[in-house]
């Protein structure tokens, strides 16, 4: 299996130098995923290899919810609209709950939450978090199916 170095989202230049830094495996699978703090860079192959599996997973539930962990509010409704049209979801609104985007340039990333069974998504601020898509199935008439997929990374729709 091949390893890859992952860096702190720290400061840090170089991902050799970050004394954070860790080795994470190469994603192989959708579980392979699970314990992420972010989304690990993809290859090509691991993409498609990731999206098919995605696919098998998701076509056994029913309905879904997705989180969005990324830099900026605009970064993450982004996300979310690519994968709304990717897997061909009817768009979500936006939630009056949603705390106000003042501006892209505030610092600590920020959570979008979607549910498609309320046909609604919220952004909030949120420091300290790491950056990918986490998309969660749910299937009352088959609950062992339902789990949670991710970190994907943001781009990974698009």
């Amino acid at each position: 299996m091949l390893r890859r170095l992952e860096p702190c989202l720290g400061s840090c230049k170089v991902a050799g130098d970050c004394p954070q830094a860790m080795n994470v495996p190469s994603p192989t699978s959708l579980i392979s995923l699970r314990g992420l703090r972010t989304a690990p860079a993809l290859t090509e192959d691991e993409t498609t290899a990731l999206a098919q599996a995605l696919q098998e997973a998701m076509g056994r539930c029913e309905w879904f919810t997705v989180g969005v962990m990324a830099p900026s509010a605009s970064q993450a409704i982004a996300s979310l609209r690519s994968l709304e049209g990717r897997l061909g979801w009817k768009p979500l609104a936006e939630s009056p709950a949603s705390e106000p985007a003042t501006s892209d340039d505030q610092a600590g990333g920020v959570f979008l939450k979607g549910n498609q069974s309320t046909g609604l998504y919220a952004v909030r601020q949120e420091a300290g978090l790491g950056e990918g898509i986490l998309i969660t199935g749910h299937s009352s008439s088959d609950p062992a199916s339902e789990d949670t997929w991710g970190p994907l990374p943001l781009g990974f729709f698009a």
